[in-house]
């Protein structure tokens, strides 16, 4: 907070009582303002001072309405962006409680007593799944810090156990090449190769610990079979829809036409359709993980049907067939 009584903070102060006091339903009169310098900050001041201090913010760049009192219309996020932002961490599997309850305050401080007051309903519910692993937030910065760096990071690998918590998978730690960082399907992901092979494999950020950046430099692209024709992301991701490594492959459909909005959300808008003899049926043409595949076309089994490559569709098939025995009593 800034030093009371010190009149060349003056501005700095109007401006943070019009931060957390105003907005276009809560506009401040002059005398508001002395108020609450008063008040707040021990400061005194006149309306002259409230004026000039005001024009010279505006002159800084500062959007600030004079028109029928004082308000604040610009700010870093607006009040929908706002809860949009703490919707996000709200119900992220990524953080622990506490995380989540820490970034939810910083995020109501950003918007003014009236949206803080607003949003006061909102809080870490505890019913909500809640990340465990409390280094999150370190390895997100370390495997930031080590693609930027590009370093080599090492890491232990964990799982769940029947007991609900993390174990390491191994005790020797994987090394490996980080090369980008994304979220999907409500967790961080890591893109990269394992020191071992030449290809590409993902690994979940909320399950790495003791992740440390090492000297060496990362393997080059130019090393790795899955750079070979280049690298998008948006690609990638689309192809990687559950995130599993693996090659892709491409895939033939039979979908219910209806079923646009599901196709779109799981695979984006990078595929073929192709009207069949009958309306109600399209053939679609992608690419995609094989492994992600096998997947998706199980959970959407009643209304899509895998045509090619006739090896998925037989893999495809054998699962149904033991899930059969299992359910034919």
């Amino acid at each position: 907070m800034y030093a009371t009584a010190n009149k060349k903070m003056l501005n700095m102060l109007i401006l943070d009582i019009l931060k957390e006091y105003s907005d276009a339903d809560h506009r401040l009169t002059q005398q508001e303002i002395i108020r609450l310098l008063k008040s707040n900050y021990d400061m005194e001041c006149d309306r002259r001072s409230v004026k000039n201090n005001v024009l010279y913010l505006k002159e800084l760049g500062y959007e600030i309405s004079m028109d029928d009192g004082y308000y604040l219309v610009e700010r870093e996020f607006d009040d929908a962006e706002l809860r949009m932002l703490i919707d996000s961490v709200l119900f992220s599997k990524q953080l622990t409680q506490k995380q989540t309850k820490d970034l939810i305050e910083k995020l109501r401080k950003l918007g003014s007593r009236y949206f803080s007051a607003k949003v006061s309903h909102i809080s870490n519910l505890p019913d909500l799944q809640h990340a465990d692993n409390k280094q999150l937030m370190y390895a997100l910065d370390a495997v930031n810090d080590a693609i930027t760096e590009k370093k080599k990071i090492s890491f232990i690998y964990n799982s769940y156990g029947i007991d609900f918590k993390l174990h390491p998978r191994r005790e020797e730690p994987y090394i490996v090449s980080p090369y980008q960082m994304v979220a999907n399907n409500g967790h961080f992901y890591l893109i990269g190769n394992y020191d071992k092979y030449d290809n590409i494999v993902h690994f979940r950020l909320d399950k790495m610990t003791c992740v440390k950046i090492l000297n060496e430099k990362v393997k080059s692209q130019r090393e790795i079979k899955d750079f070979e024709q280049g690298f998008s992301l948006p690609k990638h991701m689309a192809e990687h829809i559950y995130m599993f490594s693996g090659p892709s492959v491409r895939v033939k459909l039979l979908a219910k036409s209806d079923m646009m909005n599901e196709l779109i959300d799981w695979l984006g808008k990078d595929f073929t359709v192709r009207q069949t003899d009958n309306e109600e049926e399209v053939i679609i043409s992608l690419y995609c993980n094989e492994k992600s595949m096998v997947y998706w076309a199980l959970q959407y089994g009643p209304y899509v049907e895998v045509l090619e490559p006739e090896h998925l569709r037989k893999r495809i098939a054998m699962y149904i067939k033991e899930m059969n025995e299992k359910y034919d009593n």
